[in-house]
């Protein structure tokens, strides 16, 4: 395992300094809160198909979809990107982002959280799971999906939340993948 700590989250009163998080060393980061994030991620995509016969127009959409979920994640207060390739044939591997969302309009009782989650879930078998859970690290907001597990975290000193959102496009959201985020989740601590 190794400990991510991007620094400086918050520079709110009461609000912790940074944060710790304990990710499988498998797992490539890329911080988005250098200018080299772009070339950090270059570097994955080149490196994942590695001695398999991957299709250049496979390793571009990967490339594509990649930067673009970084993209958006920067633009929504993502720090850090995390990904793990498990697959042989070079697609979309599984990834972690982790954002800081100040509170605003979002509200910091995580069951009222919860509750706005769920009146947003339609209907229907693709329903994700809205729950509350009790963290180390404190209160917590958990979301899953068929594909995707969202946790977020109150923030001491009304900060806000950080949030931990875990795509798994091929193995999907359960069973080990699924205990393996909520470990990395679990680890979550915060700096003074």
């Amino acid at each position: 395992m190794k400990e991510s700590a991007p620094g400086g989250t918050s520079p709110r009163a009461g609000a912790p300094r940074d944060y710790k998080l304990l990710v499988p060393r498998e797992w490539f980061r890329v911080d988005l809160m250098r200018d080299r994030w772009r070339a950090q991620l270059k570097t994955f995509v080149d490196r994942q198909p590695a001695g398999r016969h991957v299709s250049a127009e496979l390793k571009r959409d990967v490339w594509t979809t990649l930067r673009n979920t970084a993209e958006a994640g920067r633009a929504r207060g993502a720090m850090e990107f995390f990904l793990l390739t498990t697959s042989r044939d070079g697609s979309l591997p599984a990834s972690l982002l982790v954002s800081m969302m100040p509170l605003g309009e979002t509200p910091a009782d995580p069951e009222k959280y919860a509750a706005w989650f769920e009146l947003r879930e339609p209907e229907g078998a693709g329903r994700r799971r809205v729950s509350v859970v009790e963290l180390a690290a404190g209160a917590a907001v958990r979301v899953l999906g068929a594909t995707t597990l969202n946790v977020h975290v109150l923030m001491p000193g009304g900060a806000g939340y950080l949030t931990l959102s875990f795509s798994a496009p091929l193995t999907g959201m359960s069973g080990p993948m699924e205990r393996l985020c909520d470990a990395i989740t679990g680890s979550l601590r915060w700096v003074a």
